[in-house]
Formats: structure tokens, sequence, C-alpha cells
């Protein structure tokens, strides 16, 4: 990670208040999904390989048990991260990076992913990974923007609704 890129925790914040964690430095390159806000609340970027999906799911974790999702939520909230990213990885360019971000609200979750590709492909909405995606999460979009494909979705804690 280049210098000054690490993450910024802030444990003393109040239920309810706006916090802002950066993960991995602005990439003007990095096009995002437009139903997601040009300024994410978490970016990470990691290589395209899956072995590093853990590290996602375990972010993704994290960050739904500082909004006080159910136990529940957050392994179904796991579930749908890792379904996206075999969606997009499946046509992932090797050496390419796998990108993240979660927009944070109160009971829900924004999460967008997308990994380099050169193909024209579109993830198989006929496959298991996008039943049970769809299944698990709202607003599943699917979009691309150059060397970028995009997986996102909503998910929302059951305790907010």
């Amino acid at each position: 990670m280049p210098p000054g890129a690490g993450v910024r925790a802030f444990p003393d914040l109040a239920r309810g208040a706006a916090f802002r964690t950066s993960l991995c430095p602005t990439d003007p390159t990095f096009i995002k999904d437009t139903t997601v806000s040009n300024s994410p609340d978490v970016e990470l970027r990691l290589p395209a390989e899956s072995a590093y999906v853990a590290v996602l799911r375990m972010t993704t974790a994290g960050l739904a048990a500082r909004l006080d999702f159910t136990l529940d939520d957050i392994e179904d909230l796991r579930m749908a991260v890792g379904e996206a990213c075999a969606l997009v990885l499946e046509h992932a360019d090797p050496g390419g990076d796998l990108h993240a971000t979660f927009d944070l609200n109160d009971g829900s979750i924004r999460v967008a992913v997308s990994a380099d590709t050169s193909t024209d492909d579109d993830p198989d909405q006929d496959s298991f990974g996008w039943q049970v995606l769809t299944a698990l999460t709202s607003d599943v979009l699917t979009s691309r923007e150059g060397h970028l494909h995009w997986v996102s979705f909503t998910v929302r804690s059951s305790i907010a609704a």
C-alpha cells in the first residue's frame, strides 16, 4: 500500500454519527456505479484473485457490525459479497485489481464490487450465484465502465426494517 494509505477508525463516534474510513487512496481511473455516491464511505482495492475474497468478506462483516446488523444479517451480507466477487472474478484479467466500495447508511449498506476485465461478458443471470445474490439483497445492478465491470447491491438490516 502506498504511504499514507491506511485505516482511519473513529471508535468514539456516537451512534448515528457519520463516519468515513479510507482503505485505499483515490484512484482517478476508479469509475463507480452511478447508483453509488461519488464519495463512498469505504473503498478497498485488492488483487483480483479468489484468495483475497476472504479479506473483503471480513471487511464487510466489520462494517456491518459497526452498523449494528444482526449476526444473521452479517452472514447474509458476507455470502452476498462472496457471490458478487465470484461473478466479477470469473471474467477478471490476470494481474488485475478487485475493487469494492461501501456506502454506509443507518440500517443499510450499498456494496459495489468490480474487477479489471478486457472481456465484454456480463455476469450470468441464470447462474446459481446470481440467484443467491438476488435472494439475499435488493437493488442488484450490473454496469460496465471502461475496463471495470461492476456488480452492486444493497443489504438492509432486519432490525432497521
